[in-house]
């Protein structure tokens, strides 16, 4: 009876370990062959355009990727492969006021994204991301309140961004 138990459990375990060889401790589902990944020039087709946005947005991406994989960056011939361009940098009100005016007003931008897997094609992907944030509709977006919803919103988009493409959340 003990040597049954003892072949259960051990059939137990092999079947847990076999069931989970794809899954790595990163929380991403990239193939052990997958070694480097570039993000590309995302080109700002806004029809309002913020200087430096596409280069913000670039290093935010590359800085998440780096952070949250054991990936290294390269500047062409990447495993991975990521571009796109930003299509709305949109402030808009969202509340009035009795006066006519904006009692808040939202920051919006949407990034279309493009995924390539040098390894695996059938994981390419196209997709649009968009996030936004809220401030007051007294307030003058400039300085570090811009700069601060800006790096929020991009928080949000790379991490969407990484979903998709590699945690396939």
């Amino acid at each position: 009876m003990k040597k049954l138990i003892i072949f259960l459990c051990f059939i137990s375990i092999i079947i847990t370990l076999t069931s989970c060889w794809k899954y790595s401790f990163t929380g991403t589902s990239i193939s052990s062959d997958t070694k480097t990944f570039q993000v590309n020039y995302f080109q700002n087709n806004a029809p309002l355009i913020e200087p430096g946005l596409e280069r913000d947005f670039k290093i935010a991406l590359e800085d998440l990727i780096q952070n949250q994989t054991n990936l290294s960056i390269v500047t062409s011939g990447g495993d991975l492969t990521y571009e796109g361009e930003i299509t709305e940098y949109r402030i808009s009100p969202t509340t009035a006021q009795a006066n006519s005016t904006a009692a808040q007003n939202r920051l919006t931008i949407s990034v279309n994204v493009r995924f390539y897997d040098k390894n695996d094609p059938e994981e390419d992907l196209e997709q649009r991301f968009s996030f936004f944030r809220d401030y007051e509709g007294d307030a003058q977006l400039i300085g570090s309140q811009k700069d601060t919803l800006i790096e929020e919103i991009f928080e949000r988009l790379t991490q969407d961004i990484f979903n998709a493409t590699l945690a396939k959340w």
